[in-house]
């Protein structure tokens, strides 16, 4: 069950990223105070959390009404993650979430000093757009939780598992947001470029892992010996 809880945790982190997630939440919340980002670092979390619950819990529902199998969603979503540590590794991901973020807040306004009694509206809305969605609760890490969650099925004790990551990893990914709204200036852009890397490439095996199991229980391939 722990190395269980450790996959799903290394997936999860990976994929949602708060690490090179950090530099763009002090771009985006610029204008506030130290409290007002904290706060920001809150809201953002929960509704990225209840997004991902929502779709770690109706994942399965979704896939049968669509009449999507679980093997096949594996594999799509191997695929895809593959593609995310892929986009880590050649520092892409970080740049066009900056790209994309920079453009919608610029057209909503984001980045415009606003008066002090609008100043918890706008907090909330950074805090859904562009934080929580799709910084946070993107199609990567929406993927992801489905992906584990279809992986975790086999038993009550397992669901619990995939559940226990999640709501870990969101911690932690509220925790980082809180304390780089309070300590912005120690955010080193090159470590946290270097940690995206690693990091994907531990991505980039689980996703191939994701393939295997796909394939196997398709039949495509034999099980490996070990």
């Amino acid at each position: 069950m722990i190395e269980s809880f450790l996959t799903a945790f290394i997936v999860y982190f990976v994929v949602i990223d708060p690490i090179g997630t950090a530099p763009i939440f002090v771009a985006v919340t610029g204008h506030q105070d130290r409290s007002g980002k904290v706060r920001t670092a809150i809201e953002a979390t929960i509704v990225a959390t209840l997004i991902m619950l929502f779709f770690a819990i109706c994942g399965s529902w979704v896939l049968h009404y669509l009449k999507i199998g679980e093997p096949a969603f594996k594999i799509a979503g191997g695929l895809i993650l593959f593609l995310v540590a892929w986009e880590m590794l050649n520092s892409k991901r970080q740049t066009r979430k900056k790209i994309e973020t920079t453009n919608q807040s610029l057209e909503k306004g984001l980045f415009k000093a606003s008066a002090a009694n609008h100043q918890d509206k706008d907090q909330e809305s950074v805090a859904i757009f562009p934080l929580a969605i799709p910084l946070l609760a993107g199609p990567a890490a929406v993927t992801s939780v489905m992906v584990i969650s279809a992986d975790f099925n086999s038993s009550f004790t397992m669901i619990l598992t995939g559940y226990a990551a999640l709501l870990a990893v969101m911690l932690a990914t509220g925790a980082i947001l809180a304390l780089t709204g309070l300590a912005e200036n120690m955010i080193d852009a090159r470590l946290s470029n270097v940690f995206s890397r690693v990091t994907a490439i531990i991505l980039a095996g689980l996703s191939v892992q994701f393939i295997v199991d796909g394939l196997m229980v398709l039949g495509v391939i034999k099980a490996p010996i070990l």
